[in-house]
């Protein structure tokens, strides 16, 4: 047999473990097909019924509405800092809420395509909570309002949504897809990179309301950026990354088999606890988040001093936790503990934590 850490890293991430065997086992032969996924065509009959399966378990999954379409795009979700502008922009201004390291990415990058302000930022604090977004300073001429729903590097999410005042809402769900239940109504787009909680590195899933899909783009758009044609084209408007929509999908069934994503929020809600309760009481370790905005996915944390964060770090993966190591740009802690997380293995955290603590005392 083998033997699995505890794999708390921010991106790729942990997979279920009962996916990983059944691509195990269906790697040689998928099906009866006599080759791998990897090898198939994705014109092929065997590939589509994949794809088709995925895309019809991920609208059970989050209910989505009949007028919204689902694409996969490969690039994953940072490539969507430039795809949004391009697609969404027709007077060519947008409104961005910068929370953290991802959503002031996108901000930078969607400035090349427009006039775009930043209409709220939690930057004087090191986006350390999310700022009230009750009554914000929305242009008339805004196409759309931004957010990054949860911001992996810093820790934060939202409990609430923006007040956009009737513009459409885009959402970067790369961090939190999945986690929980989602009204997909509220927004005009979501968009996630599934490295984090759904499936391998290398794809996006985009969520968008058809009315949002344009024909009418700049001749200068790359055809590949366009979602008309992914929309047009079945996500195939050239060959995909047909591994992950087929990882993706056997995650999808997975998550239905297991209550969907009510079952998943309580299960998450529950294991993000057991460590913010140890962080609150540490005497040791502090929680960098203010408490009403802290990520149930992304729990970011420090110690007294760099060294022993790196002494922690160290500390942990011998005990086989593995990739609790901060963002390179912020230091600290941090444990990402998303869907395929056990709760025992945030216990076998704790537990560490505790023992280290209890020896640094």
């Amino acid at each position: 047999m083998y033997d699995r850490i505890y794999n708390f890293s921010a991106g790729p991430a942990v997979m279920p473990e009962s996916v990983l065997e059944e691509l195990r086992d269906e790697m040689l032969n998928y099906r009866g097909t006599g080759m791998s996924v990897m090898e198939m065509s994705h014109r092929s009959k065997a590939f589509q019924q994949i794809a088709d399966e995925a895309e019809a378990d991920l609208r059970t999954l989050m209910g989505i509405p009949e007028n919204y379409k689902v694409l996969f795009i490969q690039g994953g979700a940072t490539l969507q800092f430039a795809g949004i502008p391009m697609n969404l922009m027709k007077n060519g201004a947008a409104d961005y809420i910068v929370t953290g390291a991802w959503s002031k990415k996108a901000f930078a990058e969607a400035k090349k395509y427009g006039d775009v302000q930043c209409v709220a930022t939690s930057a004087d604090r090191n986006f350390s909570y999310i700022p009230d977004c009750s009554d914000l300073p929305i242009r008339e001429n805004a196409d759309y309002v931004y957010i990054c729903e949860n911001e992996t590097i810093h820790g934060t999410t939202f409990q609430q949504l923006p007040n956009t005042k009737g513009k459409i809402l885009v959402a970067d769900q790369s961090s939190m897809f999945l986690s929980k239940p989602c009204n997909v109504a509220d927004y005009g787009l979501i968009y996630a990179g599934v490295q984090k909680n759904v499936g391998p590195a290398g794809m996006a899933i985009v969520i968008i309301r058809e009315d949002l899909i344009r024909s009418d783009l700049d001749s200068h758009v790359p055809a590949y950026m366009r979602y008309d044609l992914q929309s047009d084209n079945g996500s195939m408007y050239n060959t995909p990354n047909c591994w992950d929509i087929y990882v993706c999908g056997k995650v999808f069934k997975l998550l239905l088999k297991n209550g969907g994503l009510e079952a998943m929020a309580q299960k998450n809600q529950e294991k993000a606890a057991i460590l913010y309760d140890f962080l609150d009481s540490s005497k040791l370790f502090s929680g960098t988040v203010e408490k009403p905005y802290r990520s149930l996915m992304n729990v970011t944390f420090v110690s007294p001093s760099k060294e022993m964060d790196a002494e922690a770090v160290a500390y942990t993966k011998a005990a086989g936790l593995d990739n609790l190591k901060g963002h390179r740009s912020v230091g600290g802690l941090r444990a990402s503990i998303y869907n395929a997380m056990p709760k025992a293995g945030v216990e076998a955290l704790v537990d560490c934590l505790r023992k280290f603590e209890a020896e640094h005392a």
